[in-house]
């Protein structure tokens, strides 16, 4: 029974640890798990940037909408941004766009800005100023890539994503298999065809007769597991 509540909570939510989450998006588990779930310096305990969607369960692990997020965090933190900085404009952006995950929602990209140098006047952080000044910087670090492959509701909330550019072969969907990684026409969980492809010696078409799915199915799914075994 215990089970059953708990696969009913994860519906629409999603669920990762922070090295399947590494493997999606290809960012650190260490970086991930230092963000969200925060880290000790100096025998001081700094806590994560935001509570993750399943803080709930006790447990190291992200939901759909956290997974997303922590792209962003990435970008920011490779351009300079201090944590605190990120956290002040989470915060604010939270309030601006009556958001929860606010970096993913698409008014971001114009309002951000914005939003940066509000913290930066806060925090001190010259680190910003090229995002603030500099309407090309900003750009770098907040990419339409970022954004690309996401599907929205009507809400502005992210409610899928399509990880392989230019592709929707793919798909994390956190109302289908807890938001692993499935191909999006036939709902089998890529892991499963990708063990599949293994276990019968790398013939595609076996696998395609095995789960009575396209070859083009079996190889979409392959190429998405080596690409990120690599």
């Amino acid at each position: 029974m215990q089970n059953i509540k708990l696969s009913s909570r994860l519906v629409g939510i999603g669920l990762y640890t922070p090295a399947e989450a590494s493997l999606y998006t290809g960012i650190p588990a260490a970086d991930i798990r230092r963000w969200l779930f925060g880290y000790t310096a100096n025998g001081v305990q700094h806590p994560g940037l935001w509570n993750s969607e399943l803080a709930d369960l006790d447990e190291v692990v992200l939901g759909f909408h956290d997974l997303l997020e922590i792209r962003f965090v990435h970008a920011f933190r490779k351009h300079g941004v201090s944590l605190q900085a990120i956290r002040n404009a989470s915060q604010q952006a939270k309030e601006l766009f009556n958001q929860a995950y606010p970096f993913t929602c698409k008014r971001f990209q114009t309002d951000g800005r914005r939003i940066f140098a509000t913290v930066m006047s806060e925090t001190g952080d010259e680190s910003l100023l090229d995002l603030i000044k500099r309407q090309y910087a900003f750009e770098q670090v907040i990419k339409p890539s970022l954004y690309e492959g996401i599907d929205y509701t009507e809400s502005d909330a992210a409610q899928r994503w399509y990880p392989v550019k230019r592709s929707k072969s793919i798909v994390l969907d956190p109302s289908r298999n807890f938001g692993k990684p499935i191909h999006a026409s036939t709902g089998i969980d890529t892991a499963a065809i990708f063990n599949a492809y293994k276990t019968e010696g790398e013939n595609t078409k076996r696998v395609a007769l095995l789960y009575e799915i396209p070859i083009a199915a079996v190889e979409a799914a392959v190429n998405f597991e080596q690409r990120n075994a690599a």
